[in-house]
Order: C-alpha cells, then sequence, then structure tokens
C-alpha cells in the first residue's frame, strides 16, 4: 500500500476524511505538503484526546499542599559541607563529560516583532549576541574549564528548524564543534474544532502545533538523542529553554547536588517575585514534589502566608531542569509517554470546506494538546529543587515591551555583571536608586560566574559613569 492509500485509510478510520476533501485540486508540491503533515499526527492518541471530555484542568485539594522542601541558595553552617562536596561532585562529573545540555527552542519571536527563532534574537546589551551565541559561549568556557566536550542538544519546531540550523552554519556553530551539536524537532498535535474535526488551515495544510515541552522527553528517545547521550557516556541532561540568557548550561553544586541525593528528575526555583506571578509553583502534594500552574492555583494558597510573614509557596518554576538519561528511557521506553495531556481553548484560522475560504475567528474556536515537562517530577522516585537568586539565573525574554521583556533582560544582564564586578572589589557607579549608571557585558567566554571572574581580574579596574564597557 503506497502513502497516499495508507494515510488515507488511516483518516478515514479515525473520521478524518476530510483532510483529503481538495486532493484533486492540489498541486504536486501542495499534495506533498499535505501528505508530510498527516503522517506526523498520532491519530490513535488524537482520538483517545477528543473522546475525553476533562478539560485538562488540575483538581487541587488545597487541604494537602505544603510548601516544598528547598535546597536555599545560600549554604550557611548546615549545608556548608554538603554543598562543597556537591559542588566537587557536580566538577568531576563535568570533566568525566557525564553532562550533556539542552535547549528547547521551537519558539518563533513574533511576540517580540521578531520574524525568525527565537534563539537568533540579539539580546546581550553591548555586542547584540544572539541568544544562541551566549548558551554556545557558556559551553565552550565550560569545556575549557573542566576539559570536557559537552554535547548541546537543541529541540527545534517545523517553523525554527531549518532557520535554526542554517544560522548555525552561517556563524560556524560559534567555535563548537559540530559533531557535538545535535538539532532535533519536537512532535506535534493538531488543533480539532468542537466536533473533534481536525482543523485544515489552508486546503493543503494541517493546523498542527508543537505538543508542548513535556513533548521534547518523547522527541528525545525517537531523533536519537537518549542513544547519541548513552554512547557519549552522558549521565544526566541540564535542560533549559531558550527564552532565557541569564541560564547557565551546568552549575556544579545543581549537577552535584542532583547526583547526590540519587535525584532523577531536579529542578531550580527562584523567590517568586509576586503572590500572582505568572510562573508555575513548586508545591508538595502526597509527599511528592510537583509543579501547579499559576492558573490551577486557588487564590487562597497564592496569597497564604506562614507565621512569620513570609510566602507559604514562595518557591517559583523557571524551567530549569537536571534529568537523568535513564529516567527519560524508563518513561519513553515503550514508545509512549505517559504524561497528562493539557487542553487549551484558542483562536485556530481555518479553512471554511463549505465556502472554500479562510476564515479568522474572532473567538477561541479550536482545542489544542500539550503536555508539560513538569509533569514528570511527581512521577520520579526522587527529586529535589534547589532555589537560586532569579537575578543570577532568570530573566526571560517574552515580550516586546513591559515585564519579561528584551529591555528588562538586558537591564538584568547589566545588573549581574555589575555585581559580579563588585564581587571582585570593583567600584561600579550607580545612580540614587542603586541601578548601575554604566553598561557593562561580561562575554561568557570571560567568565560564567562571579567567582570565574575574580579568577581572571589582573589590576585594579576603573569604571565611570556613563562608560560602556566590554569585558571579552
Amino acid at each position: 500500500m503506497n502513502q497516499i492509500d495508507r494515510l488515507r485509510k488511516t483518516a478515514a478510520q479515525y473520521g478524518q476524511e476530510h483532510l483529503f476533501q481538495y486532493w484533486e485540486s492540489l498541486s504536486d508540491d501542495q499534495r506533498s505538503v499535505l501528505l508530510d503533515d498527516i503522517e506526523r499526527i498520532d491519530f490513535a492518541t488524537l482520538a483517545k484526546l477528543v473522546a475525553d471530555q476533562d478539560t485538562g484542568a488540575m483538581s487541587v485539594d488545597e487541604s494537602k499542599i505544603e510548601a516544598p522542601p528547598v535546597y536555599p541558595q545560600c549554604a550557611g553552617d548546615e549545608h556548608a559541607q554538603l554543598y562543597a562536596s556537591a559542588t566537587r561532585l557536580g566538577e568531576t562529573m563535568l570533566a568525566d563529560g557525564k553532562v550533556g545540555a539542552m535547549v528547547v527552542a521551537g519558539g518563533q519571536g513574533t511576540r517580540l516583532g521578531f520574524d525568525a527563532p527565537k534563539g537568533t534574537f540579539p539580546i546581550s546589551p553591548l555586542r547584540h549576541k544572539t541568544l544562541f551565541q551566549l548558551f554556545a559561549e557558556n559551553i565552550l568556557n565550560l569545556n575549557r574549564t573542566y576539559g570536557c566536550k559537552m554535547p548541546w542538544y537543541i529541540m527545534t519546531s517545523s517553523a525554527t528548524d531549518a532557520p535554526t540550523r542554517t544560522f548555525f552554519d552561517e556563524n560556524d556553530y560559534f567555535g563548537l564543534d559540530r559533531a557535538d551539536v545535535f538539532f532535533f524537532e519536537q512532535g506535534v498535535m493538531p488543533a480539532v474544532d468542537d466536533d473533534g474535526k481536525i482543523i485544515l488551515c489552508q486546503p493543503h495544510r494541517v493546523a498542527i502545533s508543537p505538543n508542548g515541552h513535556g513533548g521534547s522527553l518523547l522527541a528525545m528517545r525517537d531523533k536519537g538523542v537518549l542513544e547519541d547521550a548513552a554512547r557519549r557516556g552522558v549521565e544526566v541532561i541540564s535542560y533549559f529553554q531558550v527564552d532565557n540568557p541569564l541560564v547557565s548550561p551546568a552549575d556544579p553544586l545543581f549537577i552535584g547536588l542532583h547526583a547526590n541525593s540519587q535525584s532523577q528528575m531536579s529542578s531550580i526555583a527562584v523567590p517568586k517575585a509576586d503572590d500572582l506571578e505568572k510562573v508555575g509553583n513548586f508545591v508538595s502534594l502526597d509527599g511528592k514534589v510537583q509543579v501547579i500552574e499559576y492558573s490551577d492555583l486557588p487564590d487562597e494558597l497564592a496569597h497564604a502566608r506562614n507565621p512569620d510573614g513570609s510566602r507559604k509557596l514562595n518557591a517559583g518554576s523557571v524551567a530549569i531542569h537536571l534529568i537523568d538519561r535513564a529516567y527519560v528511557e524508563s518513561l519513553t521506553g515503550d514508545g509512549e509517554l505517559s504524561l497528562p495531556w493539557h487542553r487549551a481553548r484558542k483562536k485556530v484560522e481555518y479553512f471554511d470546506l463549505a465556502t472554500s475560504s479562510t476564515v479568522e475567528p474572532v473567538a477561541p474556536n479550536a482545542t489544542k494538546f500539550e503536555m508539560f515537562i513538569f509533569d514528570a517530577i511527581p512521577l520520579a522516585t526522587q527529586s529535589i529543587v534547589l532555589e537560586q537568586p532569579r537575578e543570577e539565573c532568570f530573566s526571560p525574554v517574552k515580550n516586546a515591551e513591559g515585564v519579561d521583556s528584551a529591555a528588562t533582560a538586558r537591564r538584568d544582564m547589566v545588573r549581574r555583571a555589575a555585581s559580579w564586578l563588585e564581587q571582585c572589589s570593583v567600584e561600579v557607579p550607580r545612580d540614587t536608586v542603586g541601578e548601575p549608571q554604566a553598561i557593562i557585558e561580561i562575554s561568557p567566554l570571560r567568565a560564567i560566574s562571579a567567582g570565574q571572574l575574580k579568577q581572571s581580574m589582573t589590576g585594579a579596574l576603573k569604571i565611570n559613569p556613563e562608560e560602556k564597557l566590554y569585558l571579552e
């Protein structure tokens, strides 16, 4: 049976034969595109999701929710020895090549007014380095520091895969060995209308979208990432998202705590900016660490306080995780992934089969399906959470202006650079509200921590107000 007949039969079997309604009027190129779209659809899983009327919203028993155990950002007397030994263990694992980096980079820069993959967005305050370049230079620094060759797994989407590969080619992989950079596409799911019918956005295009960052785990299996990691001896994968220029692709302390506690999946948390900040909330439920989305957290819990007045649920999720390769293998061993699917009502442009015209809906008309990676946390036999200062590790680039924008990310990059210099006993001029009066950028090739910067400093450094200072 050829591909066309096979896909027609499968579509009809699941009541989706309308996907071929315009087949006879399509050009050869359009037919090829349509077949590629249909080939990517998991009809069996979609049918189960359509039959299940659960909204996907999390049902929360408020009486059982507690704050999770969290390793504090500052060691203190209680944790000093543990943190020191964990850091040494993490450094050893890096040197032994047991850690790989993975970035989720399937998003476009549309919300930034940028018509290209978000990873290619120029973000650094002086040299305008892209997000991808900053991460690449971080990895180059780690390779130099620990004498390793860390593999970098870059998950793309159908929209960003080709331009991302081209971007790396054009920039000679920013000095990384091409053999150590592994691109792979995440899976997709089609949007469906209220009758469960797959939506066509054009006569030859299915309205498909990425299946969520949780789908990265299955993609790692299907696209050969796990096989490549096993061949290299990688035991732990450092997961982060492409929109965060402050993230460290691999932190020795975090890695060491993860390994020392025999955790299968570990997470970084930052103190929440406010009660209703739009980040996931780490909680402990029935003795298991998990994440509750801000939209699913009851207001009473969001505003709850401890006896001393501090916020009860203060650990915000910033999508930075360590995941054991063996754990991903166990979750995906049968070719499926047992994470829950989340449903979202969205406005999806569609091709009206009755009128043969494209329609831009004014209200949500479709359901999209996604999996979230943090849903793998409570499935682990052991997981830990390490708190880190927000100013050291998290300033996402999501919006064109305002909160979580390019402007706030650049501001936070300057603030961190100024803080690192002050920890090196360099005086940084500040205004009356404490903001640095100089624009400072520190190349990751120079330093990826205040401690490393201090080791690289030779002689006195004077910074003048309004100065633009780049440390290479």
